[in-house]
């Protein structure tokens, strides 16, 4: 992988004819420190977030064990870049052909389900000559509020709490360990989500009357972006150690979580190049089916900025983008506030998009990535800091 300090000396150097993306191995390194030293927990990487294999790598040499897979394809990914991570299958509707692969090649041994039909998949699955498995660790995937949340995921998983009893019960009879697990949404921007949710974890026990050996509390921890700058990570910790602790659970019961956005957002970002300017927008040569899925999609906001040897001293103005593709749905409406004399031939840095941008990437029209460079620089913004007094501490440097 070729190696620059930063945007400025790929542009130089390379003058990239393609989208070029950076990826920054310590901030990825940075972020998975953060988690297992503060979380009160067992903290895993969920894959689809960014299923590189050196971001993967990365965070397994972090120390990073434990990884949400949502495919057979991730499983197979996972444990050919890290062949004793631990893996959850963490997919509440998965295909009876990728349980049995998980669990009899490929060592799976955790897995997620909301409803009695899929308990009775996995046990069908997982059996061996008609014996069923006696290791399973099966999680209950609650449905639980997305209202703290900027990107939804309340309706397509999860079994209601007041309706999750007679799953609960059937998945104990077969579970060697059994989990309530749930999600509240991508870019959690309250604690009190963290909160809510384990209150419905809470009255789904009580329903139910089980021992219950794992909290999952899932994904949506979040990132920064223009617009979205979220208060301190160790604030959500605290809300769900609460919680947790406050759960009629087994004594020895286990917290998790799946963090997905808040390891790998900062990772990477990518280099475009101006290939037209008319009026305040920019034709640009990556967009809705490259890595700015969201920023097209779900008018997601990422940081820019112009990447020129000679900076700059036009006042900034609101630009939005066109991609390369000849689709009308390859528009990203920002805005985008850059200086006023961009031109084509320039390029530009949009940064924080380690997370679901590498992954949503396709080859739409013909227009495909460039290289991936490695860059020694700080990412465009950033969430996690370490101190100058102890180099190996890991604090929050946002303190909104």
């Amino acid at each position: 992988m070729l190696k620059h300090h930063n945007a400025l000396g790929v542009a130089l150097s390379l003058r990239p004819t393609q989208p070029a993306t950076l990826v920054r191995p310590h901030a990825a390194r940075r972020a998975a420190r953060f988690f297992m030293s503060k979380f009160p927990g067992t903290s895993m990487y969920a894959v689809k977030a960014n299923p590189s294999p050196d971001l993967i790598r990365t965070l397994w040499d972090a120390g990073l064990t434990h990884f949400d897979v949502a495919s057979i394809a991730e499983v197979r990914l996972v444990r050919d870049v890290a062949p004793n991570a631990t893996l959850c299958f963490m997919h509440p509707v998965k295909a009876p052909e990728a349980i049995a692969e998980a669990y009899h090649t490929h060592g799976v041994r955790v897995f997620s389900l909301d409803s009695i039909e899929e308990l009775d998949k996995i046990v069908a699955a997982t059996a061996r000559d008609g014996v069923a498995a006696t290791d399973l660790t099966l999680c209950v995937r609650l449905r639980v509020s997305s209202s703290h949340s900027k990107l939804s995921l309340a309706s397509k998983f999860g079994v209601p709490a007041d309706e999750a009893a007679p799953v609960l019960m059937a998945a104990r009879q077969v579970a060697d360990a059994l989990g309530i697990c749930f999600h509240v949404g991508s870019q959690a921007m309250s604690p009190q989500a963290y909160g809510d949710a384990l209150a419905q974890v809470r009255a789904a026990i009580v329903a139910a009357g089980v021992t219950v050996d794992i909290v999952d509390v899932g994904g949506g921890f979040p990132s920064v972006y223009p617009g979205m700058e979220p208060g301190r990570l160790e604030a959500y910790f605290e809300v769900i150690h609460r919680g947790f602790e406050a759960l009629p659970i087994s004594y020895s019961a286990e917290l998790w979580c799946e963090p997905g956005r808040a390891l790998c957002a900062e990772y990477s970002s990518v280099l475009v190049r101006v290939e037209a300017r008319k009026g305040d927008v920019l034709y640009i040569n990556d967009g809705a089916y490259g890595a700015l899925f969201d920023a097209a999609h779900i008018d997601w906001r990422f940081p820019v900025t112009l990447v020129r040897e000679e900076a700059s001293r036009a006042k900034p103005m609101e630009f939005s983008f066109w991609g390369p593709t000849c689709d009308d749905m390859d528009y990203m409406r920002g805005p985008f506030a850059l200086p006023a004399d961009i031109a084509a031939g320039d390029y530009i840095e949009i940064g924080m998009l380690g997370a679901y941008g590498a992954a949503m990437r396709t080859g739409f029209n013909g227009f495909t990535a460039g290289e991936t460079v490695m860059v020694s620089d700080e990412p465009m913004d950033t969430l996690y800091a370490v101190t100058e007094e102890s180099p190996d501490k890991i604090i929050q440097l946002r303190q909104h």
